[in-house]
C-alpha cells in the first residue's frame, strides 16, 4: 500500500505534497519568528484544497505542536487577565466556525485573503495597544481573535499586538499569549467537532502533513541566532504577501 491509499478521496497525492510544502514553509516561519504560520498556510492551502478541510488540518497540527508549551505558560501567565480575554474567544470562535461551515468555498477564500491582507498591514504597522486596560476591550480583542481563529485559524495578530503593548514583563506577555491560544484552540476543536469540520479526512491528512510542519518548525528554530531577526521577519512578511496574492480566487484561471 502507498500513501495515496490513505488519502481522503478528494485529495490527490499531488495535493497532499503541495500541502506538505506549504506546511514546511509556514512551519519554518513559525519556528524562527513565532508567528506567521497561519497567515502563510491558509491563503495558499485553501487555494489547493477545501478551506474547511485545511482550516481543520491546521488546527489539529498546530494544537498538537503547541500543547507542550501550556504547562509552563500556566505557571507564568497572568491567569486572571487571560481569563477575561478568553471570554471573548468563547463567543468569537463559534461565530467564525459557523461562517466557515456555511459559506461557499470561494467566498471563504476571498474572506481569508482579505483578512490575512489586513492582518499583514497590522503587523507591518508595528501596532501595539498602549492605552488603559478595560475589561470590555479585552473581551472585544479576544472576540475578534476568536472569530478569526474560528473562520481561518488566523487569530494571532490582534492578540499579539494587544498583549505586547501592555506594561508587563515580556515573559508574562508570552505566557498569556500561549495560554490564550491553548484555550482558543480548545474552543475551536470543540466547535469544529460539533459542526463536523473535524473529520476522518482532516485527521488522516494531519498525520501526513503534521510531521512535515513539525520539521519546518524545528528547522526554523535552528535558524534562530544564525540570521538577523529583522531580515527573517521581512522574509516572513514577504511570504505572507505572496500567499495572499497567489491565494486570490481571481487568479485561479492564471495560476491553477
Amino acid at each position: 500500500m502507498s500513501i495515496a491509499d490513505f488519502l481522503p478521496k478528494d485529495v490527490s497525492l499531488t495535493i497532499a505534497m503541495a500541502l506538505c510544502a506549504v506546511a514546511f514553509v509556514s512551519g519554518t516561519a513559525r519556528g524562527f519568528s513565532g508567528f506567521g504560520s497561519a497567515l502563510i498556510f491558509m491563503p495558499l492551502a485553501s487555494s489547493i484544497a477545501a478551506p474547511r478541510l485545511v482550516a481543520a488540518l491546521l488546527l489539529v497540527i498546530d494544537f498538537v505542536a503547541a500543547a507542550p508549551l501550556l504547562p509552563d505558560a500556566w505557571r507564568k501567565a497572568d491567569r486572571r487577565a487571560t481569563a477575561v480575554i478568553v471570554l471573548g474567544a468563547l463567543i468569537g470562535v463559534p461565530v467564525g466556525t459557523y461562517f466557515l461551515s456555511v459559506l461557499e468555498p470561494v467566498t471563504t477564500r476571498w474572506i481569508i485573503s482579505c483578512f490575512v491582507a489586513a492582518l499583514l498591514l497590522l503587523l507591518l504597522s508595528g501596532w501595539r495597544y498602549r492605552g488603559k486596560d478595560h475589561a470590555w476591550l479585552s473581551v472585544g480583542i479576544g472576540g475578534l481573535s476568536g472569530f478569526c481563529s474560528g473562520l481561518a485559524q488566523t487569530g494571532g495578530p490582534p492578540i499579539v499586538g494587544y498583549w505586547l503593548g501592555r506594561p508587563i514583563a515580556p515573559i508574562v506577555a508570552r505566557a498569556n499569549i500561549v495560554l490564550f491560544f491553548g484555550a482558543s484552540d480548545f474552543f475551536s476543536m470543540v466547535s469544529y467537532a460539533t459542526t463536523g469540520l473535524i473529520s476522518r479526512e482532516s485527521l488522516v491528512l494531519s498525520l501526513i502533513v503534521g510531521p512535515v510542519y513539525a520539521l519546518g518548525v524545528a528547522f526554523g528554530a535552528s535558524l534562530f541566532g544564525r540570521a538577523s531577526e529583522k531580515v527573517f521577519r521581512g522574509i516572513c512578511y514577504g511570504l505572507i504577501a505572496m500567499a495572499v496574492i497567489f491565494g486570490l480566487p481571481a487568479l485561479d484561471g492564471v495560476l491553477r
